[in-house]
């Protein structure tokens, strides 16, 4: 009588509640699958605590999660090292191995941070393709009306610091501060042109951005930190699967900003499932 013994635990797969986490989380969980890897899915686990401290007690073996997260994590918001995308994951690599055995493999060539998104049309016409651009057009006293929340406008490391940065200030009557204001309303209210607004508060990577035809506005100082997008990996899971490294560099590697804003755009705009949008991208990328 022949036994077939299960010699490793099958590797638990989370993410984050949101859009990008699911995609993301279903690219890891699907590309893992594709290498023979036994995997559980536990996606779409909570909110960044919650999936963090799960990786850290050892509930789940892998998510994706943010480098400039790392500020919070090892209480250095204050710290340069942030706003530089190779320092940033440096840091909070070097950091997580040392403290929590954690691994980061690596990063998505995408940036989902803050950001100043205007509408399409206004960016062709003007040439407004950084925040620099931005800056010079309203120097030049250029119509420009931004939706944002609250937080983003009174927050000093938000709006404040790409004032100070690019020496320009938004009046009142610039701009049209949404309660709550999350970025599915502040791009609602531009593509609208609510109350005049055509721009919006923004992350980088959001799904609606390339539906809307909003176009982010490069931060070419580095204002704003780095959040690139990055698997993390349990030390003890990468010993026993050293393969998880090599299957998920090319998949990461893949995912600069516009293909992020598609892929979760095909979610959030256009209702496919994240396990159907991961499938698709994962079949462009071949073995």
């Amino acid at each position: 009588m022949a036994f077939s013994v299960q010699a490793q635990a099958p590797v638990v797969v989370s993410s984050k509640i949101d859009t990008e986490g699911s995609v993301l989380g279903q690219l890891i969980l699907q590309r893992l699958e594709q290498g023979g890897i036994e995997v559980e899915d536990r996606l779409q686990l909570g909110a960044t605590s919650i999936v963090r401290e799960a990786l850290i007690a050892g509930e789940i073996d892998l998510y994706p999660e943010y480098t400039g997260n790392g500020a919070f994590f090892f209480d250095m918001a204050d710290s340069p090292v942030w706003n530089d995308a190779e320092q940033a994951y440096q840091t909070v690599k070097e950091k997580d191995l040392a403290q929590h055995s954690l691994v980061w493999l690596t990063p998505a060539q995408a940036n989902n941070t803050w950001a100043i998104s205007v509408r399409g049309e206004l960016a062709r016409e003007h040439d407004l393709a950084s925040l620099e651009d931005l800056a010079a057009y309203l120097e030049e006293g250029g119509e420009f009306k931004l939706a944002a929340s609250a937080e983003f406008v009174e927050s000093p490391q938000a709006l404040p610091a790409f004032q100070e940065a690019y020496d320009f200030e938004l009046s009142d009557d610039q701009l049209l501060v949404l309660s709550g204001g999350n970025t599915a309303a502040t791009m609602r209210a531009a593509a609208q042109q609510t109350n005049g607004v055509n721009a919006a508060m923004t992350y980088a990577t959001d799904g609606g951005l390339q539906a809307l035809d909003l176009v982010v506005m490069e931060d070419t100082l580095s204002v704003q930190p780095v959040y690139q997008p990055t698997p993390v990996v349990r030390k003890e899971v990468l010993e026993t699967y050293p393969e998880i490294e090599t299957l998920l560099e090319p998949v990461f590697r893949a995912l600069d900003l516009e293909t992020l804003q598609r892929l979760n755009g095909d979610v959030a705009v256009n209702g496919r499932a994240p396990a159907a949008v991961a499938a698709d991208f994962l079949d462009t990328l071949g073995d």
